[in-house]
């Protein structure tokens, strides 16, 4: 399921929504350098950072902006190499809108818990990057091996709990990691699958009973 073995071209062709949320982050960063410097907290607020700062309210949309930034070219390719692993399964099975309404509701859930949690614990901080919507991708990936495991191999499905327990580890132990933005994609794309899953069956059951009885003969 994760190994990639597909050309650019056809990468681009088989898995546009991702293509184009990769191509989104790596042009803002590119953009982020002709003006300034991406580690600049101040190139970083005038992008659409997420905050919190004395005598300061952010606006609400840097809740959707911020998972567009990132902090470096290391940040910017570990999030980037992530995606272009692990996100194409998903935009096949979920098809592209929910595909990208998971993408986008995990990031936005990562940046509200991040900030709720730093004004909980009255921390002022800066915070970008796409590791919530990530993360949602991760929680997908979860309910899946746990409530569909015809679709899933078991090896696959250690795969899974491996990267998750892994990733939440390094992001206890690593210095300047949203551990918040995390689990709250966690929690968001985990959440917005279980609705998913429940349309969609809501949507067959009732397509199922408009259908006109079988008459046998």
């Amino acid at each position: 399921m994760f190994s990639r073995r597909e050309s650019f071209k056809q990468y681009i062709q088989f898995y546009p929504i991702t293509s184009i949320l990769i191509a989104i982050n790596v042009a803002v960063f590119l953009v982020m350098l002709l003006t300034g410097t991406s580690f600049s907290n101040e190139t970083l607020y005038d992008f659409g950072a997420m905050f919190d700062l004395p005598g300061m309210q952010p606006e609400w949309w840097r809740n959707f902006t911020a998972m567009f930034l990132h902090a470096g070219f290391g940040h910017l390719f570990f999030n980037m190499f992530t995606i272009v692993i692990f996100a194409p399964p998903l935009e096949i099975m979920l098809g592209k809108v929910r595909y990208l309404l998971l993408y986008l509701i995990s990031g936005v859930a990562g940046n509200l818990v991040s900030a709720w949690m730093h004004k909980l614990q009255s921390e002022y901080y800066i915070g970008v990057g796409a590791s919530g919507a990530i993360y949602g991708l991760y929680a997908a990936f979860l309910f899946l091996a746990v409530f569909r495991k015809d679709i899933m191999d078991q090896a696959t499905r250690q795969t899974i709990l491996i990267i998750i327990v892994a990733g939440f580890v390094s992001s206890v132990i690593t210095p300047r990691v949203d551990i918040y933005a995390h689990l709250g994609g966690f929690i968001g794309g985990f959440g917005s699958l279980a609705l998913i899953v429940l349309s969609i069956k809501r949507r067959v059951r009732r397509r199922q009973e408009q259908m006109p009885p079988t008459n046998e003969y």
